[in-house]
């Protein structure tokens, strides 16, 4: 075990703090019931400084703090939260939804702040992005508001979501980042549940084409990163030992689309292998305080209000059990159980389990 793998047993990489539920979009996929204010049961401005505190008692390295909501511009103390946040020594990111709120005005706010990293979502270009987020238009919203945070100096991570609707834009979106010079992509990989329950997910043989395809498009520059898809770092361990994969129909169009688009890749594939999942490295905290190992695995295991989410993340039986890699089925008996470990989102979904198998990786060991 690495001193970084050991550390997750102490702290998270990167806690998600759902500031508020309030958010002015509906997307189809999202795990929460959007509404045009925050619920009453919210974390107040002072119950926000008690969780920064205790995010900081995490000590050194101290953890990431991804601010996001709902929309977080909705949050109407949202600076004072990012001044505390910086006092106590941490790193912040801002994940806002694309509205009128993210003007230029409150763009520069933000810098001024210190805020250097924000992630935007991109689903697909042009109807299907729409479609997704549930407003027309919003495509070409989303464009103004990347090209506006890159003309304040921030660095703009993309996110995109892959389902049967959204797979075959992959390449699309690839030509936009290049196009944008936007170096940064996090690819999710949905969980079917809240609205996203009407979509059907890809079949394991796709997941596979489609994380190969994400490896390959590193040879294009891209930082490529995933969500609830912990396989793709199988896929990448095994390529990068050497290995030809047999790809898949998916994989043979989705690579001739983004050749047409943009040419051969010029660079040396190369991605960065973590062992990060559901409860290991990451945690998240819903607008009321209450923790879950990640925003897609509803199992509460505690509340910022009458718990320290440091005791929370160490000592909580089923964290320990995900960091141990104490998996049951095909991903229990994986040589890839650490590296990987699956999505706890989807076995749980799917099983009711969060411990069981992740059904949307077709490798057995």
């Amino acid at each position: 075990m690495t001193t970084r793998e050991m550390l997750y047993d102490r702290v998270p990489q990167l806690v998600f703090w759902e500031t508020t539920k309030a958010c002015p979009l509906a997307c189809r996929h999202c795990r929460a019931n959007a509404i045009s204010c925050g619920l009453p049961d919210q974390l107040t401005t002072q119950e926000g400084f008690d969780l920064i505190d205790q995010i900081a008692s995490f000590g050194q390295p101290s953890p990431i703090l991804i601010l996001t909501g709902g929309d977080v511009l909705m949050r109407e103390d949202l600076d004072e939260l990012i001044v505390a946040s910086k006092r106590r020594g941490l790193r912040v990111a801002l994940a806002p939804a694309v509205s009128p709120l993210l003007s230029p005005q409150r763009a520069a706010s933000l810098r001024s702040l210190g805020i250097r990293s924000v992630s935007i979502s991109l689903d697909g270009v042009g109807a299907v992005h729409d479609r997704v987020r549930g407003v027309d238009g919003h495509f070409d919203q989303t464009v103004q508001a990347i090209d506006l945070l890159l003309e304040h100096g921030f660095v703009v991570q993309v996110n995109s979501t892959v389902m049967v609707d959204t797979v075959d834009e992959l390449p699309k979106i690839v030509a936009f980042l290049l196009a944008k010079q936007l170096r940064i992509w996090e690819v999710f990989f949905v969980i079917e549940v809240g609205r996203g329950v009407s979509m059907l997910s890809l079949a394991p043989s796709e997941n596979e084409d489609v994380a190969n395809f994400l490896y390959d498009m590193s040879g294009y520059g891209l930082v490529v990163r995933t969500v609830e898809a912990p396989f793709f770092r199988r896929v990448v361990r095994r390529r990068q030992d050497g290995e030809v994969p047999e790809h898949g129909p998916l994989y043979q169009d989705l690579i001739a689309n983004v050749q047409r688009r943009v040419g051969a890749p010029l660079h040396q594939n190369r991605v960065a292998l973590g062992n990060t999942r559901d409860g290991k490295g990451i945690i998240f905290v819903a607008h009321n305080g209450d923790v879950y190992p990640s925003g897609f695995l509803p199992l509460t295991l505690g509340s910022v209000r009458n718990a320290s989410l440091v005791s929370i993340y160490q000592d909580d039986a089923l964290l320990r059990d995900i960091r141990a890699a104490q998996f049951t089925g095909s991903c229990g008996s994986c040589d890839y159980r650490d590296l990987c470990g699956g999505s706890r989102s989807r076995a749980f979904a799917a099983f009711g389990d969060p411990l069981a198998s992740d059904p949307a990786c077709g490798w057995v060991a």
